[in-house]
């Protein structure tokens, strides 16, 4: 019998030859909230310390935006949630803007449950074919059931 033991976490892990956007030189944030010791530019620029990601300073939906400088093309979105504290079914959406209009459409939607110590981290890689991309909006809500988790979030890059 060949047996292989399929690593799930690494599934939607993205190539590493993707050349993902410099966020901090083409495009500006917009949040609704940021923890201090968290702030958002920890989970969108890829540097050393940016290993601690982007926390909500309240509990609730919390929305992030990439706005960019110029109209992008948009290929791959990378997402990477982690909750290491509690359990929680945490639902998010990813909506985008084409230049020159006035209303958001929506990507997808979805639902991810955390149930530390076993299942705490979420990866996602979505190809996509995004022409003309004036801005991408992440909305998180932390908590589907309400409560007072705080939205986190790892990692987003694009390419």
């Amino acid at each position: 019998m060949r047996k292989t033991i399929i690593n799930q976490a690494g599934e939607n892990t993205p190539s590493s030859d993707l050349d993902f956007l410099d966020l901090e030189h083409l495009a500006q944030v917009e949040f609704t909230s940021e923890c201090l010791e968290h702030p958002v530019e920890s989970a969108l620029v890829l540097t050393a310390d940016s290993v601690s990601g982007w926390q909500a300073a309240i509990a609730g939906e919390q929305i992030i935006r990439v706005v960019f400088d110029q109209p992008r093309t948009i290929e791959h979105i990378v997402l990477m949630f982690e909750e290491r504290q509690q359990s929680r079914t945490q639902e998010f959406v990813l909506l985008w803007l084409m230049d020159n209009e006035d209303a958001y459409h929506e990507i997808l939607r979805q639902q991810y449950h955390f149930s530390p110590p076993n299942t705490t981290c979420e990866i996602e890689h979505y190809e996509v074919r995004l022409n003309q991309l004036k801005a991408l909006e992440l909305r998180i809500i932390p908590e589907i059931n309400g409560g007072d988790a705080c939205a986190t979030l790892k990692q987003l890059r694009l390419a």
